[in-house]
Order: C-alpha cells, then sequence, then structure tokens
C-alpha cells in the first residue's frame, strides 16, 4: 500500500512540473498575451506600423514622375536600458515600405558594410575561367541609394507614485534625401507602459 501511494506522488509530481515547462503559442493572439514593461515584438510592430504609416501618408516617398526610390539603412542609435537588436525594428519597416511599392531597399551597401556581401562576392567571379563570364554581374549596374533611413530609440523612466512606474520609449527616425542632405520626413512614434515599480524594464 505504502508503495502505491508513493508511486501516485511521484506521478503527481513529475505531471506537475509537465504540465509548468509547457510552452503557449502567442501568435494569432497577440492582444491576449501578458504585456511586459521592456520592449518586446508588439512595441515594434506597432512603432513600424505607425512610422510607415506616417511616411506614406506625407508622401515623403512618392517619387515625382512615378517609379520607386530606393532606400538604404543608416545608424539606427540604441538609447535604451535593454541590449535590442535595431534591426527588429528596421526590417519592419523596410517590409512594409517595400509593400507599399513606393520603395525598394538596397542590401549591397551600409554603413557597416553591405548587408548582403555575397553581392561583391559575385563580382570576384569575373576573374574566374571557370564561370561562364556572360552570366556574371556587369561592372557598373549596383545602384546608388536615394534615401537614407536613421533614428535612434530613447527610453524615459518616471517614478509616479510608491508602487508605480511609467517607462516612455521614442522611436524617433528620419528619412534624409542623399542627394541634397535634407530631411524628407521624421516622425516619432512613442510607447507608453505604466506599471508596477517591481517591474523591470532592462
Amino acid at each position: 500500500m505504502r508503495k502505491i501511494v508513493l508511486l501516485l506522488l511521484a506521478c503527481m509530481l513529475l505531471g506537475g512540473c509537465t504540465a509548468s515547462n509547457k510552452a503557449t503559442m502567442v501568435n494569432g493572439e497577440i492582444d491576449t498575451a501578458p504585456r511586459v514593461m521592456g520592449l518586446e515584438y508588439r512595441d515594434f510592430e506597432e512603432a513600424a506600423a505607425k512610422s510607415v504609416n506616417d511616411m506614406l501618408a506625407s508622401g515623403a516617398v512618392n517619387r515625382p514622375g512615378g517609379g520607386r526610390y530606393v532606400l538604404v539603412v543608416s545608424r539606427i542609435i540604441n538609447d535604451t536600458m535593454q541590449n535590442i537588436d535595431t534591426d527588429q525594428l528596421v526590417k519592419k519597416i523596410r517590409v512594409e515600405l517595400l509593400r507599399s511599392g513606393k520603395v525598394v531597399t538596397t542590401t549591397a551597401m551600409g554603413l557597416g558594410g553591405a548587408e548582403d556581401p555575397m553581392v561583391a562576392e559575385a563580382r570576384k567571379l569575373r576573374q574566374s575561367e571557370e564561370v561562364n563570364q556572360g552570366t556574371v554581374a556587369e561592372k557598373g549596374k549596383i545602384i546608388a541609394p536615394d534615401l537614407s533611413l536613421s533614428g535612434k530609440i530613447i527610453q524615459r523612466n518616471h517614478s509616479l507614485n510608491s508602487s508605480t512606474q511609467q517607462v516612455e520609449y521614442y522611436f524617433m527616425l528620419s528619412l534624409t534625401d542623399i542627394s541634397s542632405g535634407l530631411a524628407f520626413w521624421e516622425g516619432e512614434a512613442p510607447i507608453i507602459k505604466r506599471g508596477s515599480n517591481k517591474s523591470v524594464s532592462w
């Protein structure tokens, strides 16, 4: 009898551990997933959507005479307390702009070098006798960018009272015409969160 009771207790404990380790998919249930004080995927989605909608509404990416602008991503500075990858924001903006049909992005160049190094690597095949030279990219074919996207993500923490804090994130972006150096568009997408002082935002 004692062995049976111990066996049942062991099964219950194992079942409890298994249940607590289960993961839950939140895709498709974005609104019901719990929020956190730090930056998360929904914040990047909201900031990107607001920025792109504002950019499109302003007419900044409407090229005179038609056609599409070529956009290059410049520096996006992370001035928050968190170790975030700014590419998470940039990629969403690029995807939405590409879908708009008004902008294409170049991956052949960037501040830290080409985003896609294969563009340059493929051109080294011009020296290879094993490669059909008629299929190798010709010289002078890379398109220079028209516009540059730069910006900064800022975080500000405020203590509202002994139990509540407010964390403010500002996604500040600029779209610059490379030829003239003039900003065609500038926007700010704030994400404001309020919660317990016990919650951390880094």
